[in-house]
C-alpha cells in the first residue's frame, strides 16, 4: 500500500500574512492591518470561547449542572462571553454573504456589549465599501484552519507572535510608518527575570502590545506569585497597537484601565504624570529624532540634563528614572549609540547619570534579535537604592544566543539564564564578584572616568588573562627538542646569526639546532615562547649593554599588570605611523598580473603571514592613486578594521604593495620600535585584549577603526632590549616567511 504523503503546515505567521495579503488589493497596509487584527483577535477569542462551552455543555465534574450560556460561567474563568451571533462558526456559515462585512461590525458591538473592558477598542470597519465581501469571504476562510485562542495557543503568546512577525511585514510595506518594532520574548524574558518584578507598580511608558506586562505574569506565576500583586501601568502613542495590547492583556484577564493611549506620546503628554513605579520595563524607539524635545527645555524630567533636539534616548532614561520610587529599579532597551556617543551633549547626560550611581548593569546584545532589523542593542539596568553605587557590572553577550534562521536570531533559555545568574551573583556581592573572562566584569567609577565615561562592555571586560610563569626557558626547549627530531633534515640552511646570538644569551638547546631545517609551525612556537618569556614573563638573560637585575622593580598598568618599571607604555601612534586606506571606491581589477597587487582582506592569513592564493591585480595609474598615503612596504604591518576584525600580517622581506579597503597600515618608527617586535606584540595576547577592547560596538558591524588603533596601548621595552631581541627572533621570523611563500606562492626574489 502507497504510503500517504504527509503535507507539512506552513508556518502561523506565514498563513496570516497571506490572510493580510488577501486584502491588499482593496486596501493599503496602513488601513489593512485594522482588519486583519480584528479577525484575528475575533477568531481568538472566539475559539477560547468555544473550548469552554464544550466543558460547560458536557457538564462533567467541576462543570457538573453549568449553564454554557451563562455569562457568570466564562467570567469566572477569565474568558470572553461571545454571544451567538458573534461566535466564528456563525461568522463562517456567512462568509459568502455580501452582508459579511456589517455582520463581522455587529459582532464588534456585541462583544464589546457583554465585554466592557473591551469597550472602544475592536475595529469596526468591515462594511466599508472599498472592502470587498468576497475579499472578506476568503479571508474568514483562511482564519478559519487557524487555532489561535486555545490552551496551547494562549499558553505561547501566540497573538504577540503574530503581531512580532505582522510588525515587520508592515514595516516593509508603509517604509518608515511601520517602524514600531515588538519587543522579542525572549528579550523581554530577560529584561523581567533580571528586575524579578514580584510585587508592586510595573510602568511601561511605550508599552506597544503589552508584552512587558505578560512576561511580568508569567514570571510571577512561574515563581508561585499572586498576579495580583502588581498593578500595571502603560502608555502608547499608536492607538493600533494601544487596541492590540488592550486585546492582549484582556484574553489573560490583567487589569488594563490603567494602559493608556494619546497620540501625542509620552514626552508631550504624560498620561501617568504622578506615577512612581516600583518597575520599569521598556524598549523605546532607537534614537528617535522627532519626538518633540524642542518644546521641552525646561522639563522637569530632565533632572540630568536637557536631551539634544535629535535623539531621544536620554529623554527616554531620564523620564523612567523620574517615574522611579525612590527604591525603583528599570530595565531599558537601547540603541548602541547610548553607550558612547558624545554629540550634542549625550555625553555629559550619561556622566550625570552614572555620577548619581543609579546605573547597575550594561548588557551588550547579540544582533539579529529584532525580526526586521539586525539593529544591535544594549539594555540599561537602573536601580534608585543600589548598594555600591560606584560599581557597575558590564556584560558582553555578542557572542550568545541562536539562529533561527539566517536573519534572525533567539536568546535561549541558557542564555537567559548566563546572562541573570552573572547579574544575580554581582548583586549579592560586587565587593568579592571576579567576573568572566571575555564575559563580565564588575567596574569601579574611576576607571569609567578615566574612558570618558564610555559605557562599551569591551571597553573593561579581560578577554583573556595573562599568565606568567618563571619556569627556566631551557625546560621548554627540552621538551620541543623531542617534537622536532624528525623534521631537522627537511632543510639545510642555518641561520648563523640566530645560532650566534643564542649562544650569547645561553640558549644552549636552540644553538644546538639548524633553525633553517624547521617547519613553519614549529618555528612559530619557538617564536612565541620567545617573546613570551621576554616580554610577559620578563625571564630576559642578561648581555652587553643591558643587566636584568634592572626588571627587579615593577609597576602595575591596567591590562598589562606588573610590568618593568623602567619600560614605558604608550599609544601605538607614538612609535608608529598610522595610515589609513582613506579611499572608498574599489579600483578595476585587471585580467593579467600587472605586478601592481592591491591587498584585501583575504590576503591576511594566521600567524602574521600574507596569503597569495587570490591575488587583486589593478593598473599602473590606480596602483599610483591608492599609494598616495602610504605604499607597505618590508617590516611595515597590517591590521583589518571590519569583517575579520584585527587580523595582523607583516610585509615580507623586499616586498612592497597598497592596501586595499578597511585595512591599516602600521610603519614602526626605528628609533622607538624594530620590526620583529612589532609583529609579535601585534600577535600576542596583549593584542588580544587591546583589539577587544577599543572595537566599536556598531548598530550593523562592529570595527576597530583607525582611531581605534591610534589609541593602542603597546609595552615598549627599551631599545637596546628589543635591538637584541632583533638580532635573535628576526632570522626566525624570515625563515618562516620565506617557508610561506615557497608553499603558497611563486615570488621572484
Amino acid at each position: 500500500m502507497a504510503k500517504k504523503k504527509e503535507t507539512k503546515q506552513e508556518p502561523i505567521e506565514k498563513q496570516l500574512w497571506k490572510a493580510a495579503d488577501k486584502l491588499r488589493k482593496n486596501i493599503d497596509a496602513a488601513e489593512y492591518k485594522h482588519i486583519v487584527l480584528g479577525l484575528i483577535f475575533l477568531k481568538y477569542i472566539s475559539d477560547s470561547f468555544e473550548e469552554l462551552y464544550a466543558k460547560l455543555k458536557a457538564g462533567e465534574g467541576d462543570y457538573a449542572g453549568a449553564d454554557p450560556e451563562d455569562r457568570d460561567e466564562y467570567r469566572a474563568e477569565n474568558v470572553f462571553f461571545v454571544p451567538p451571533s458573534a461566535r466564528w462558526s456563525y461568522l463562517q456559515g456567512r462568509a459568502k454573504l455580501p452582508e459579511i462585512g456589517k455582520d463581522i461590525d455587529n459582532s464588534m458591538d456585541a462583544i464589546e456589549r457583554d465585554n466592557p473592558s473591551l469597550k472602544g477598542v475592536l475595529p469596526k470597519a468591515f462594511a466599508k465599501e472599498n472592502l470587498d465581501p468576497t475579499s472578506l469571504g476568503q479571508l474568514i476562510d483562511l482564519i478559519s484552519n487557524i487555532a489561535l485562542g486555545d490552551e496551547v495557543s494562549r499558553s505561547q503568546d501566540l497573538l504577540g507572535k503574530v503581531y512580532e512577525y505582522f510588525l515587520g511585514e508592515f514595516a516593509l510595506a508603509e517604509g518608515k510608518k511601520g517602524g514600531q518594532f515588538y519587543t522579542p520574548e525572549s528579550i523581554v524574558k530577560l529584561l523581567v527575570e533580571m528586575l524579578q518584578p514580584y510585587k508592586g507598580r510595573v510602568f511601561d511608558p511605550c508599552c506597544g502590545s503589552g508584552g512587558m506586562f505578560v512576561q511580568s505574569e508569567k514570571f510571577i506565576l512561574a515563581h508561585q506569585g499572586k498576579i495580583n500583586d502588581i498593578s500595571i501601568y502603560g502608555q502608547e502613542s499608536n492607538q493600533t497597537t494601544w487596541r492590540l495590547a488592550k486585546m492582549n492583556l484582556a484574553i489573560r484577564g490583567i487589569d488594563s484601565s490603567q494602559v493608556k493611549w494619546n497620540n501625542e506620546g509620552s514626552f508631550l503628554n504624560d498620561e501617568h504624570k504622578d506615577l512612581k513605579a516600583d518597575y520599569i520595563i521598556a524598549n523605546p524607539p532607537f534614537n528617535d529624532s522627532d519626538w518633540g524635545g524642542e518644546l521641552l527645555q525646561k522639563d522637569a524630567r530632565w533632572q540630568f540634563g536637557v536631551p539634544p533636539n535629535s535623539n531621544a534616548n536620554f529623554g527616554w532614561v531620564q523620564h523612567m528614572i523620574f517615574h522611579l520610587t525612590k527604591t525603583g529599579r528599570a530595565g531599558i532597551v537601547l540603541g548602541n549609540s547610548s553607550l558612547s556617543a558624545v554629540s550634542t551633549g549625550e555625553g555629559d547626560l550619561r556622566k550625570n547619570i552614572l555620577e548619581e550611581g543609579l546605573v547597575s548593569c550594561i548588557v551588550a546584545m547579540p544582533k539579529n534579535l529584532f525580526y526586521n532589523t539586525s539593529i544591535p542593542a544594549c539594555l540599561w539596568f537602573l536601580n534608585r537604592s543600589k548598594k555600591h553605587k560606584e560599581d557597575i557590572l558590564f556584560i558582553d553577550a555578542r557572542d550568545l544566543g541562536s539562529s533561527l534562521s539566517t536573519t534572525n536570531k533567539i536568546l535561549t533559555n541558557s542564555d537567559i539564564n548566563l546572562i541573570t545568574s552573572e547579574y544575580k551573583k554581582w548583586d549579592e556581592n560586587p565587593m568579592n564578584y571576579e567576573g568572566t573572562a571575555g564575559f563580565s566584569k564588575s567596574v569601579n567609577i574611576e576607571l569609567i572616568r578615566e574612558n570618558n565615561y564610555n559605557l562599551s562592555p569591551n571597553r573593561y571586560i579581560d578577554l583573556i588573562k595573562i599568565d606568567r610563569d618563571q619556569t627556566p626557558f631551557n625546560t621548554y626547549t627540552t621538551s620541543l627538542l623531542s617534537q622536532i627530531s624528525e623534521e631537522i633534515e627537511l632543510r639545510d640552511k642555518l641561520s648563523i646569526q640566530a645560532k650566534n646570538v643564542f649562544s650569547e644569551l645561553g640558549y644552549q638547546n636552540l644553538a644546538k639546532l639548524h633553525i633553517g631545517s624547521l617547519n613553519s609551525d614549529t618555528l612559530f612556537k619557538i617564536e612565541q615562547l620567545l617573546f613570551k618569556k621576554w616580554f610577559i614573563d620578563f625571564i630576559i638573560p642578561s648581555f652587553k649593554g643591558f643587566n636584568n637585575s634592572t626588571l627587579v622593580h615593577t609597576k602595575n598598568i591596567f591590562d598589562f599588570g606588573e610590568v618593568p618599571k623602567e619600560w614605558g607604555v604608550v599609544s601605538l601612534s607614538k612609535v608608529a605611523k598610522i595610515v589609513d586606506c582613506l579611499h572608498t571606491t574599489k579600483p578595476q581589477e585587471t585580467p593579467i598580473n600587472t605586478g601592481n597587487l592591491l591587498l584585501q582582506v583575504f590576503n591576511i592569513s594566521d600567524n602574521g603571514l600574507l596569503d597569495f592564493t587570490k591575488e587583486y591585480f589593478i593598473d599602473n595609474s590606480d596602483y599610483e592613486n591608492w599609494i598616495k598615503n602610504i605604499e607597505v612596504t618590508t617590516g611595515d604591518c597590517i591590521i583589518t578594521n571590519t569583517g575579520r576584525i584585527g587580523a595582523i600580517a607583516q610585509i615580507p622581506r623586499e616586498s612592497s604593495f597598497a592596501i586595499g579597503r578597511n585595512m591599516t597600515a602600521v610603519r614602526p618608527r626605528p628609533e622607538l620600535l624594530t620590526p620583529t617586535y612589532l609583529i609579535n606584540y601585534l600577535l600576542s595576547p596583549y593584542m588580544k585584549i587591546q583589539t577587544y577592547r577599543l572595537t566599536d560596538i556598531g548598530t550593523i558591524l562592529d570595527s576597530l577603526n583607525v582611531k581605534g588603533i591610534r589609541q593602542i596601548q603597546i609595552l615598549t621595552p627599551p631599545i637596546e632590549v628589543q635591538n637584541k631581541y632583533e638580532e635573535m627572533a628576526r632570522p626566525i621570523r624570515e625563515i618562516i616567511e620565506l617557508n610561506n611563500e615557497e608553499r603558497t606562492f611563486d615570488i621572484t626574489m
